[in-house]
């Protein structure tokens, strides 16, 4: 029997490429029809939500970890009615801040945030992708980060499933950053992932896997 799969757009986190999704892209391959968004081009949120939204099915699940987190919610502001559900790791409800400079968020996003027995495994892969992203993209992408908009209007909207998920090690985004999203969404799932930073999707890939497949059978609110 033919299982009708979901389009799911991955979107990755600051300086980061699709390497980050590349376990759930075969982990989730029954359930979904998964497509990495690109946010290497432009240096607005706006710009690269409008940039993914050209280029995705008419209606689709997104999931997004840290800066993809926010092109997710700038999506649902600006095309609510196109997003059957949302997965948001690594994001904040706040606008404010933290870090305050590209110099500290730039030192925060490379830093190891996982258990010291990952970080070997981690830290590889990170740094290629880094280098792979290159150091252009990388400062476009946190000035976007850091001139991001107020996207309160756009959470306060949001009525399809949703998850919300952050790593107990995360220096970026704080588990109490990420629950205070999760408090803002009526019925969103709050998930912490034990032992792990910034990077959910390589740092406990499983978790990430089994959380995404569980958020993508819910159903659908009435």
């Amino acid at each position: 029997m033919m299982i009708n799969r979901i389009p799911l757009i991955l979107l990755p986190a600051l300086g980061c490429d699709g390497q980050l999704w590349s376990r759930q892209v075969v982990a989730l391959g029954d359930l979904a029809h998964p497509q990495l968004g690109d946010l290497s081009v432009d240096d607005t949120l706006a710009a690269m939500a409008r940039r993914v939204l050209a280029h995705a099915p008419p209606r689709f699940a997104v999931a997004g970890v840290s800066l993809g987190g926010y092109v997710a919610l700038e999506m649902i502001r600006l095309a609510p009615e196109r997003i059957a559900r949302v997965a948001l790791f690594a994001t904040r409800a706040s606008m404010q801040s933290r870090p305050r400079t590209m110099a500290e968020q730039g030192t925060l996003a490379i830093a190891p945030h996982a258990d010291p027995a990952l970080t070997p495994i981690i830290s590889g892969p990170v740094q290629a992708m880094a280098e792979r992203v290159g150091p252009d993209v990388f400062a476009r992408q946190q000035r976007a980060l850091l001139e991001r908009p107020d996207i309160g209007s756009a959470i306060d909207t949001i009525r399809v499933p949703t998850l919300v998920a952050v790593g107990e090690r995360d220096r970026i985004c704080l588990p109490e950053d990420a629950r205070q999203l999760a408090d803002r969404i009526p019925g969103a799932r709050f998930h912490v992932l034990q032992h792990c930073g910034h990077l959910p999707p390589m740092e406990r890939p499983g978790e990430t896997t089994m959380l995404l497949r569980e958020w993508l059978a819910a159903p659908q609110p009435r």
